[in-house]
């Protein structure tokens, strides 16, 4: 299992950090090249053969040259890739006459036409042929990086500091050799023993929300932390920053910790799997306020997939429409059964958290539903949905 951590490069000198600048700079200029060549490519190659390499004129080594091929390479055959995937399943589809599945994918597909991927953000990424890590040098730093055979007959040596989460990772793995390098930071890969998986346990159901960020089916949630923010007070705090200002890289930082901290709240002693709602596409064709804009599904499962799943503990994704309608109790779906964080169930009159009745339902790991019985189904008279069946019933009066 690999796993990843920054240091900054605030300690190096001045002339250390333009020089860094300066090979990231060029490194990307290459990588830029290679992916205009290889854009135009019918077969990209994923060893970059010395004809192509020996057109590119710069003052990088022959080694960073090859390895901003190799980068570029697949960046262009990763970007190909989805875009292939896509054509794939939209003919799949039409193959199996599900005609209106797959003018969906196709409006999807047109909306996003391929295009040649933006590389001004490419971060090199450097194997044991140019990077040194001394971490055992007795000085006032912890350990100091030197990058050699960049070319110009460079040698740069960083000095860093190790963090907290450097020297968890060191005490459980091993120190890879290689790093990204970017201009404010070095990311250090560790290579950790996988965690061995639980067999017994409870299994639960997680609901990721915008104001309570986490609910357990078992009672568990996360809410503020001992400062009183929640992810809801951040991410409104984000919307009045300035895009680009110290303050806002200040808070966006703060929302990452706290996702982190949040995360770290739960336990997870007596669990062996916990299932979360796998969401797609939340904002598409929708427009969202900005402090909703600063909350990201993603952001949140990653942290919590890479937590759980170093403690052994297996993370699942299951598909479960009408979570936070449906009553966990008696199946009964309705979409005015839930108004804000209140959940009253008009069937049955079971009232609780609507983020907890949603985390149970989860934890039921229900069968999907097909988008055309979904379509079938009118959430607003309600059903019930008990397994596999959905059965269409009159509403209350």
């Amino acid at each position: 299992m690999i796993r990843s951590t920054k240091v900054t490069t605030k300690f190096a000198n001045v002339n250390k950090r333009q020089e860094i600048h300066q090979v990231i700079d060029e490194y990307r200029r290459v990588v830029g090249i290679f992916v205009d060549k290889f854009w135009k490519m019918d077969k990209v190659p994923t060893l970059v053969p010395k004809s192509v390499t020996s057109e590119i004129t710069t003052w990088l080594s022959a080694r960073m040259i090859q390895a901003a091929g190799k980068q570029a390479s697949g960046i262009v055959r990763g970007t190909r890739k989805k875009y292939e995937n896509r054509i794939w399943m939209i003919n799949k589809l039409r193959s199996e006459g599900r005609h209106k599945q797959a003018r969906r994918l196709q409006a999807i597909h047109d909306k996003k036409n391929l295009s040649k991927p933006n590389i001004q953000e490419v971060q090199p990424e450097l194997d044991s042929r140019f990077v040194k890590v001394d971490i055992d040098n007795p000085t006032s730093f912890d350990g100091w990086l030197t990058l050699g055979s960049i070319g110009d007959k460079k040698k740069i040596v960083i000095p860093f500091k190790k963090t907290k989460h450097f020297n968890k990772l060191l005490a459980q793995g091993t120190l890879k050799t290689g790093v990204r390098l970017s201009k404010k930071s070095l990311t250090f890969m560790f290579d950790l023993p996988e965690p061995e998986t639980k067999n017994s346990g409870e299994t639960l159901g997680l609901d990721i929300g915008y104001l309570d960020i986490l609910t357990l089916s078992d009672g568990q949630h996360v809410v503020n932390d001992r400062h009183g923010h929640s992810l809801a007070s951040i991410c409104q705090r984000l919307a009045r920053k300035q895009k680009g200002s110290k303050g806002f890289k200040k808070t966006q930082d703060h929302r990452r910790n706290f996702i982190r901290w949040s995360v770290k709240q739960l336990s997870l002693d007596k669990t062996k799997e916990v299932r979360v709602e796998n969401f797609k596409h939340l904002r598409r064709g929708r427009r969202t306020k900005r402090n909703m804009s600063h909350w990201n599904y993603a952001d949140i499962f990653d942290v919590v997939n890479e937590h759980f799943s170093t403690r052994g503990v297996r993370v699942t994704k299951v598909s479960s429409p009408f979570t936070s309608q449906r009553c966990s109790a008696c199946g009964w779906v309705r979409k005015r059964n839930r108004k804000g964080k209140q959940f009253t169930c008009d069937s049955c009159d079971n009232t609780l958290d609507a983020d907890l009745n949603a985390a149970r339902n989860i934890a039921l790991g229900l069968p999907p539903v097909g988008v055309e019985k979904r379509l079938d189904l009118d959430n607003r008279k309600g059903f019930y949905w008990n397994g596999s069946s959905e059965e269409r019933i009159v509403p209350h009066a």
